[in-house]
């Protein structure tokens, strides 16, 4: 039995990434989630995958996630965005919290992670060993209507440490957005 993880007052739909397609239990090397382009559905709830590339959705039983069941792996470059449209007030401020790392996959080299909300952005670096780090970066923005796009990008391509042709990149999970008292 798989149990939710939901954080009251949080803006954002499955900002756990807890709710996505079905992991094989014996068997997982993630699953690629195609873009909006080729799916009308995200199979990821609450996500629209708005790139030309895939992203990885991986398991805590096969990949090193921050929290939970699961999260996503931008495994296609510059070329790989997600994002969530979420109710706002105009001229309010919000804080928008996530955690990036890596699946302790042998992914490594210098990564980051560029998160959008309203008209404000925050680029968080950091470099990968392949063993499994994460950190939470933070964004405080104002919202400038009743509707706000939140977007992560990844602008750099990845490989793993041992297989130079196997993609991979940096770990987005534990998604939130609170409004700011």
């Amino acid at each position: 039995m798989i149990i939710y993880k939901f954080h009251a007052g949080n803006l954002v739909k499955n900002g756990g990434f807890e709710v996505g397609p079905h992991v094989f239990k014996n068997f997982s090397t993630g699953i690629l989630v195609l873009p909006k382009r080729q799916d009308l559905y995200s199979p990821i709830p609450g996500w629209i995958l708005e790139s030309l590339k895939p992203v990885k959705y991986i398991d805590s039983k096969h990949f090193n996630v921050p929290s939970g069941f699961a999260a996503v792996e931008f495994v296609g470059g510059r070329e790989t965005a997600i994002a969530q449209i979420i109710r706002t007030v105009p001229n309010k401020f919000y804080n928008l919290t996530f955690t990036i790392g890596d699946a302790k996959n042998g992914c490594h080299g210098s990564m980051t992670v560029e998160a959008f909300a309203g008209k404000q952005t925050v680029k968080v670096p950091f470099t990968s060993q392949g063993k499994g780090w994460f950190k939470t970066a933070s964004l405080r923005f104002q919202a400038v209507s009743d509707r706000t796009r939140i977007t992560f990008f990844n602008p750099f391509y990845h490989t793993k440490m041992h297989d130079f042709g196997h993609m991979c990149g940096p770990v987005l999970d534990d998604v939130r957005v609170y409004p700011v008292a």
